[in-house]
């Protein structure tokens, strides 16, 4: 099977992703990924200076391009979108990654942390979505948007943030009105998220605010790794061209919810 994806994955050879919040985590391994499956991929952080060193590590300083991008701001996502579309023509693979979550309680939580959940979560899951649909309907060949979503947007365990699982939800509901969208304009264009469960990443010192919260929550029980999330997203990739994979679930075998 692995040989398989690998030859699949030739097809992508040459064409272009851009893959958001590549600074760390999932999007860094994703994007090493893509370069090392021969395309040429575009990533953006608001730290400059922890992304333009990847193409340089995957071995294709030229099949890789960083750009300083505030995700919350919808004038420096238009322009990164035109400066990838200027350099390389147009993008084929969109992999929305870029995500942030916040611990709180609706009753008393910060409601700038709630606006920040859904300006990056949401907003800008959006606004990228449009902006490289309008690119692959300039070169009308096949394409492929990857959400990273969460199990969060599949069920609310008990103690989360209602906020933030709520933009993982919205994640879902997305995916699908997408997913009609292009059927009805019978676009090739297949959308798919991706939906992890708990990875070994720093997100749960982001969201807890607390190095040693982190630990106690990744030493819990043996989590996914950032590679088990690149992984599928190279299998949903891989996959021929009639062949649409709508949601992946991905859960630590030790997970129980």
């Amino acid at each position: 099977m692995e040989d398989r994806n690998r030859v699949a994955m030739d097809r992508w050879r040459g064409r272009v992703a851009v893959v958001t919040g590549a600074s760390s985590g999932i999007g860094r391994v994703i994007t090493l990924g893509l370069l090392k499956a021969g395309m040429r991929v575009a990533v953006c952080a608001r730290r400059l200076e922890v992304i333009e060193g990847l193409g340089e590590e995957a071995g294709m300083p030229d099949a890789f391009l960083a750009c300083r991008v505030d995700l919350r701001v919808e004038s420096e996502i238009v322009r990164f979108f035109d400066t990838v579309g200027k350099c390389w023509q147009g993008v084929h693979v969109l992999v929305n990654n870029a995500g942030l979550g916040f611990a709180g309680d609706l009753t008393s939580q910060d409601p700038g942390q709630w606006r920040e959940m859904f300006e990056v979560n949401v907003l800008a899951l959006c606004i990228c979505t449009q902006q490289a649909l309008a690119q692959m309907q300039e070169h009308h060949d096949e394409s492929h948007i990857i959400h990273i979503g969460s199990m969060s947007g599949h069920r609310v365990p008990p103690g989360a943030n209602g906020a933030y699982c709520a933009t993982k939800f919205a994640v879902r509901a997305l995916t699908e009105s997408l997913r009609q969208e292009m059927h009805a304009a019978k676009r090739p264009v297949r959308v798919t998220t991706i939906s992890p469960g708990l990875v070994e990443t720093g997100f749960a010192s982001n969201y807890a605010g607390s190095a040693d919260a982190a630990a106690k929550t990744y030493g819990a029980l043996k989590c996914l790794q950032s590679e088990d999330v690149a992984s599928a997203v190279l299998y949903a990739l891989a996959q021929p061209d009639h062949m649409q994979i709508h949601d992946i679930l991905l859960r630590p075998k030790e997970q129980g919810s």
